[in-house]
């Protein structure tokens, strides 16, 4: 539509769609009625129109004959059925269907235009992000999500269920969830992949595993704990100096770090360090680029060597 003129658009669709058909539209009604504070905008008003001509240009273009889509949009959706109708003759047939919109808990659409959600292209959101999604749904959500994306039968589901609600901390069901979708979108590589790497964050693991994510997801995982930047020129110093620099807050000083390493309780890309004047070189990089800290059981740090 961006050659589309204003002009050109009121008199090639505005012409064949009477404002009492807008009118007597569900969505238009409820904004009429006050169920928005702000009433309905000229915008929203003819927004039909525009979703409408959209499914009368694919039909002439490419003939696509159905428009599939959540309950919400029957009225866009039969606005172009109607469009088609009344522009090309009643022997242009078009349909459509619709299906009941999925919310998440807090009752937002689960489409791309709200935040949170997910992508099925890993290069939008990784296997690991995507398998954290599911895991992390309500146990409302898991309750509805696993009938509707899997293709687990009844009674497998219902057992679920049953033994969920017996335990919900075991997250049994999120757990089911997570890792049917995963699979089927992704592959049961990934799916152990994403497992993997959230062991790594939570539970225990290996210097090779941690080697073995991708950028991306190594990103992911350690997205939300302390970054720092550190000059590759600086790579052969000690781990006392390159970790305890000013303005870093790893250690509060080289002496707490110095007691934290005898005590064990210091590791360097999942590995415990056994001591503090321990070089790190560009062998101890992870993707070329990476060094990860751990302090204790929970503090990680992400080091980016540029």
């Amino acid at each position: 539509m961006k050659d589309f003129t204003f002009l050109d658009f009121a008199r090639t669709v505005g012409k064949h769609i009477t404002v009492n058909y807008m009118m007597a539209k569900d969505s238009v009604q409820k904004r009429l009625n006050g169920e928005a504070r702000d009433g309905l905008s000229f915008t929203e008003f003819t927004y039909q129109l525009l979703q409408g001509y959209d499914f009368l240009y694919q039909y002439q273009k490419y003939g696509v004959r159905l428009q599939l889509g959540g309950n919400d949009q029957w009225g866009n959706m039969t606005t172009g059925t109607e469009l088609i109708r009344r522009t090309l003759g009643n022997e242009a047939e078009a349909f459509c269907i619709t299906c009941p919109l999925i919310t998440k808990a807090d009752g937002k659409k689960f489409g791309k235009t709200e935040s949170g959600n997910v992508w099925l292209d890993r290069n939008r959101t990784t296997p690991y992000a995507f398998y954290q999604f599911w895991l992390n749904v309500t146990d409302d959500d898991a309750e509805r999500y696993i009938k509707i994306f899997t293709d687990l039968d009844q009674p497998t589901i219902e057992a679920l269920i049953a033994e969920h609600r017996q335990d919900p901390g075991r997250r049994v069901l999120q757990r089911r969830l997570a890792e049917e979708v995963t699979t089927m979108v992704h592959s049961k590589e990934d799916l152990d992949m994403a497992i993997a790497a959230s062991n790594i964050l939570f539970g225990k693991a290996t210097k090779d595993q941690l080697s073995q994510l991708d950028e991306a997801t190594l990103n992911d995982v350690f997205q939300d704990v302390p970054h720092y930047e550190l000059s590759r020129n600086l790579l052969g110093g000690t781990a006392i100096d390159l970790f305890c620099q000013e303005g870093w807050d790893i250690f509060p000083s080289k002496g707490e770090m110095r007691k934290m390493v005898k005590g064990g309780g210091v590791s360097l890309n999942k590995e415990k360090l056994t001591a503090f004047d321990q070089p790190v070189t560009a062998d101890d990089l992870i993707d070329g680029k990476y060094l990860l800290v751990q302090k204790g059981k929970k503090n990680y740090y992400l080091i980016t060597v540029k």
